[in-house]
């Protein structure tokens, strides 16, 4: 169980609203034969339960697919060509889902499978769609279980790894911790099989050339699938706030064994998950069109509230759904941006209409809002 008590994570764990869990293959699956290991999933499940009790939303980051879908269609024994290995990801996938569903349901808690290929975390609208599914699961109080899409991707469009996945999906959902199972407890000033000299790191601040030397090579078998890709996908967590954890995973009950004392590297985020999205939106993307706004929506977004199809009296410019937009204010000042619920051509139906309109204006039901107040930056001192 993870008894959140007196080790050093446990700020970490007691602070996290969300946390973001990945599981390399190497903990799941029994590599001499390619089945689940139970005992350890069932340790891990226990310690999901314990944090879900405890109030925090969980998203697992599962690798396993291709080592058990190879073995189910009889292949395991070779080395696998693309098309085997999305092969075995299709047949892999099944029995993954079904056996986190099987676990965490002796702890009554829902599981759900997500399936996610590069372009659905850098392109602006499906990222939107996907962080909307993955934060509806998590108010519904659902584990979604997260994998690449292996099965439809190629060797040039894939994360290729599962750490920078997990770090996308908590960037993605403004996870507050990210723990990175692994087979070693940390970072180390060198390759620690090869290197007796070499010294762990628990805290790192700064993601500096000298700390991606101490990675190796991506050929190392230090590095492989392991530190180098690590290293980048703390880089990817703390620039969007989140605190990042590597650690061993190999115990039964992994999580509880940190909390409980468990040597980690810990990547330090110097702000928060929400802050960070909110200088993302602010400063890394260019507006494709505007919003003008009366009064009453002046005043709500002041307050913090989202826009609302009812409070925008115009629409300019060609945009789709995810791109940045400005806000206008009645007089004419850019009060603020934010990435659009709706494509250019719907919004312009839907201005100034009520949200339980826009389903007999366009045709289906859309969001309530036109920029959800997470995707809204407003700054009053800017002018156009």
């Amino acid at each position: 169980m993870v008894a959140i008590a007196s080790a050093a994570p446990k700020s970490l764990f007691d602070a996290a609203s969300i946390i973001v869990v990945k599981v390399g293959s190497a903990l799941l699956v029994d590599e001499a034969n390619n089945t689940i290991n139970r005992t350890w999933l069932d340790g891990i499940a226990a310690d999901i339960a314990q944090l879900k009790a405890a109030g925090k939303a969980v998203v697992v980051v599962s690798s396993g697919a291709i080592a058990l879908g190879s073995r189910a269609l009889q292949i395991h024994q070779r080395k696998l060509k693309l098309q085997e290995k999305q092969a075995a990801a299709a047949a892999g996938q099944v029995t993954l889902a079904h056996a986190w569903m099987e676990a965490l349901g002796k702890h009554e808690v829902q599981t759900a499978q997500i399936l996610l290929s590069p372009d659905d975390t850098e392109t602006r609208r499906k990222h939107l769609n996907a962080r909307a599914t993955m934060t509806t699961l998590l108010d519904l109080d659902a584990v979604p279980v997260v994998n690449e899409n292996d099965t439809v991707a190629t060797a040039e469009i894939r994360f290729g790894d599962n750490d920078r996945l997990a770090a996308r999906v908590a960037a993605m959902i403004g996870a507050d911790l990210l723990v990175l199972l692994s087979d070693v407890d940390g970072l180390y000033t060198g390759n620690p099989t090869t290197d007796k000299t070499a010294q762990h790191l628990a805290e790192v601040h700064h993601i500096t050339a000298e700390i991606i030397a101490m990675a190796g090579t991506a050929n190392e078998a230090y590095a492989s699938g392991g530190m180098v890709t690590k290293l980048e996908a703390a880089r990817i967590a703390t620039a969007a706030g989140c605190q990042m954890l590597i650690c061993d995973g190999r115990h039964n009950a992994p999580l509880s064994h940190l909390v409980d004392g468990g040597r980690f590297t810990r990547f330090s985020a110097t702000q928060t998950p929400h802050t960070a999205r909110k200088q993302w939106i602010g400063g890394a993307l260019t507006p494709k069109g505007r919003v003008t706004i009366d009064a009453g929506a002046h005043a709500a977004l002041s307050q913090g509230r989202s826009l609302l199809p009812a409070g925008i009296v115009a629409v300019s410019g060609q945009f789709d759904r995810g791109d940045l937009i400005e806000i206008e204010s009645p007089d004419g000042t850019i009060i603020g941006h934010g990435l659009s619920s709706y494509a250019s051509d719907d919004a312009a139906q839907i201005c100034g209409h009520k949200s339980r309109e826009i389903e007999s204006l366009l045709g289906y039901r859309g969001r309530d809002e036109m920029i959800h107040a997470d995707n809204l930056v407003i700054n009053d001192a800017r002018t156009p």
